[in-house]
């Protein structure tokens, strides 16, 4: 017997051994194809061109008015069986998001969406992390801004490097 299997048992971090290759790639290739970063929503939608899809609010009127990413369509999840294809052309991809990392309302309005047909992916991190990482939001007194989170986003950079 080896020292192995003792070592395994006794490392968490080994108590499940880390997937093949071949099966994580098909996991975080999957993963991708379903969840998009606030940056790189943010990087799109700055953009001078079309960003390629719609984002989507999911929250209660509430809520939006308390702030919402400038551009983005409200549609709060609850609504989104019967109000869909009157707000969204189900050929234009949806990015749907929420609170934040601790609230599935963006997931539970991805999941309405794909039932519906269309093409969607949720933005992790949520209007959360959109604020945290220093983009602009909108209220009802305007647009707004605060310091970027330097445990959220880099610092004096543009991008993370990621």
């Amino acid at each position: 017997m080896t020292s192995q299997p003792a070592a395994a048992a006794a490392n968490p971090f080994l108590r499940v051994p880390p997937a093949s290759p071949e099966a994580a790639a098909a996991h975080f290739g999957a993963s991708l194809a379903f969840h998009a970063d606030v940056s790189d929503v943010a990087a799109a939608l700055a953009a001078d061109e079309d960003p390629g899809f719609v984002l989507l609010d999911s929250r209660s009127t509430e809520s939006w008015d308390r702030g919402h990413v400038p551009g983005a369509v409200h549609l709060p999840t609850a609504l989104v069986p019967e109000r869909a294809r009157t707000l969204l052309d189900p050929d234009v991809p949806v990015v749907t998001y929420c609170w934040g990392p601790g609230c599935n309302g963006a997931a539970r309005a991805a999941l309405a969406l794909a039932g519906l047909g269309y093409r969607v992916k949720e933005m992790l991190g949520g209007f959360e992390y959109w604020v945290r990482e220093g983009f602009e939001f909108e209220t009802g007194q305007g647009r707004e801004r605060r310091a970027a989170d330097p445990l959220t986003a880099p610092v004096g950079s543009d991008a993370c490097g990621c």
